[in-house]
């Protein structure tokens, strides 16, 4: 864990993450790209026990089903308290929508507050992973 001047920060591990809060609904209508968007995310570097604040872009074309959104806002908060490095996050958000949707095209994209001047944006979509 880490420790600043004699304090010890404390954050979860990925066990945490509460990936069975995602809920589908059925879908039957005409292909259509959705898109989800929230600049609310955030995790604990697992490095320096810091808050990891991003930008979190969502695109996906549904097959049989779409994500209910009050439970992608649960999700999404259950990673506030995490220790999980920012490519992880996005790899995991990508896995566990992918799980729950099977989607015909599906990309994640984090973008992260600029932290020591470096801007952080990791990318994951369906034409990219094996």
């Amino acid at each position: 864990m880490p420790v600043a001047e004699g304090k010890i920060f404390s954050f979860e591990d990925e066990k945490s993450i509460k990936s069975g809060f995602l809920e589908t609904i059925d879908y039957s209508g005409n292909p259509q790209k959705i898109k989800y968007e929230t600049d609310e995310f955030s995790a604990v570097c697992p490095f320096s026990g810091l808050p990891d604040i991003a930008k979190v872009e969502i695109d996906y074309i549904p097959d049989k089903k779409i994500v209910e959104l009050k439970s992608l806002k649960y999700y999404f908060m259950s990673y506030r308290n995490v220790g999980i490095y920012q490519e992880a996050v996005t790899d995991r958000i990508y896995k566990d929508l992918y799980n729950v949707l099977s989607p015909e095209y599906l990309s994640v994209k984090t973008v992260y507050k600029v932290r020591g001047g470096i801007l952080a944006t990791c990318i994951m979509d369906s034409d990219t992973v094996k």
